[in-house]
Order: C-alpha cells, then sequence, then structure tokens
C-alpha cells in the first residue's frame, strides 16, 4: 500500500455542541459562520488541498441541514458521503463504526471542529511506513491548549489518555488520525464508544504510530477556539 492510497475522510460531526449554545441552538457546529462562510467550506477546501478525494461527513444533531448545504460534494470538487448516527447518539467512536460501509480502508478521521493546516499525504506516508495499526497526530502542548494527554517517544504514540494525566505527557492529541476498518472492528466491543478508546488501545499495544505537527491547530469547540480559528482562517483564505 501506498500513501496516496488513502483518499477519504471521515469528519466526525455528529456532536449536540452544548458549550456553543446559544449559537448551535438552531444551526450544527459545522455551519457556523467562520471568516465569512460556514466552517465546514474550510475544512472541505483544505481537505481538497491536501489530495483527499472522498469525504463521508458523519453527522447527527441537525445533521439535515449539513447534508442540505454540501449536498454531494461536487461544488467543492470532492465527493460527499453521508453517515447519520440516527435517534440514538453513538459517540465518536460508534459513529465513526456505523460509517464503515462508507470508508475506504484505510482512513483518516479528523474532528468536525477541527481545522488542521498540516500536509496529509505526509501524515499518511508515517503511517504506512510505520507498519502499524493506526496513526494519531500530535502536538507538543507544554499543557498551553487543554491539558495535554500523550506521551511520544521516537515515532509512536506510548500512551493516550483523555482522563488520566501522567508523567511524560507533553504532547496532545492534534485531531488528526488514520485507522484501518479491521481495527477498529476489533477494539469495540459496544455500539456507543468514544474513538479515543481505540486510540488508548492501541497505543498500549504499541501499535500507535505518532506523527509531530510542528504547528499549532484551531478548533472551534470553544468561544475562545472560534475566534482564534477565525482570525487563523481570515488571514490564510486562498
Amino acid at each position: 500500500m501506498t500513501a496516496s492510497a488513502i483518499s477519504t475522510i471521515a469528519v466526525l460531526a455528529g456532536g449536540l455542541a452544548t458549550r456553543m449554545r446559544p449559537l448551535t441552538e438552531i444551526v450544527p457546529k459545522a455551519l457556523l459562520n467562520v471568516a465569512g462562510e460556514p466552517f465546514v467550506v474550510h475544512q472541505l477546501r483544505l481537505f481538497k488541498r491536501e489530495g483527499i478525494a472522498r469525504v463521508v461527513l458523519c453527522v447527527g444533531y441537525r445533521g439535515e441541514q449539513i447534508v442540505d448545504f454540501v449536498g454531494d460534494g461536487s461544488r467543492f470538487g470532492l465527493e460527499v458521503g453521508y453517515s447519520i448516527d440516527g435517534d440514538r447518539l453513538l459517540g465518536t467512536g460508534g459513529a465513526l463504526r456505523k460509517a464503515l460501509p462508507h470508508l475506504g480502508d484505510p482512513f483518516y478521521v479528523i474532528y468536525g471542529d477541527s481545522y488542521l493546516d498540516i500536509s496529509y499525504p505526509s501524515v499518511a506516508e508515517h503511517f504506512v511506513a510505520s507498519g502499524k495499526e493506526g496513526l494519531l497526530t500530535v502536538f507538543r502542548n507544554e499543557g498551553r491548549w487543554d491539558q495535554s494527554n500523550v506521551v511520544f517517544e521516537a515515532g509512536t504514540v506510548l500512551a493516550y489518555s483523555k482522563t488520566s494525566a501522567r508523567p511524560g505527557m507533553h504532547h496532545i492529541d492534534y485531531g488528526l488520525g488514520i485507522l484501518r476498518a479491521s481495527t477498529l472492528l476489533a477494539n469495540s466491543e459496544h455500539e456507543a464508544f468514544d474513538l479515543s478508546d481505540i486510540y488508548s488501545a492501541l497505543a498500549a499495544r504499541g501499535e500507535l504510530a505518532g506523527y509531530e505537527a510542528a504547528h499549532r491547530f484551531y478548533e472551534i469547540g470553544s468561544r475562545a477556539g472560534l475566534s482564534e480559528a477565525e482570525v487563523y482562517i481570515a488571514e490564510h483564505k486562498e
């Protein structure tokens, strides 16, 4: 397998976005206005630039608005498909597992509120070269943007936890990963679960490669994050 074979990305955009209310009482987070356009437009434009051909949007809360706005993705030069949570929210891991029939193998996965200006082909090359079951992008955080949650050494994530800090956690989950369908299925027993559970299990077995990003991440999951992302995206719009 070559890095260019990884050309599909799953976008986890089904959350309730309670931290962003009242902004998200009427629209989902993906459609919040950022630098004059819905946030998802900036994500799709970035994916296109990085050579991604197919996007699968995993939607839940007010997902029909996202479907109506993005459509089949042709106006963005992409093929866009959808996986819908349904009546029960499945968590990021459950939503991703439900989307597997629409994804390639392996595939990128990203959160729906993240803007990650990084070389996606370079991430894919690192994954292929590693020979491991999964990959997590990381950033040396030192507690600056949320709590550091990753022990990372020599291209490998040695430990990952969103709940339990431990010595050596200088990095943070950057928000972009690569997984195989078989890995996701083999490491999940419940219908609803968090993607972090998969990353934690892979790290514990030494099967999670790490790619270190040189520049910070941007997200719209908080008011402060939204303001920072808007400034960055406005300055770097093509």
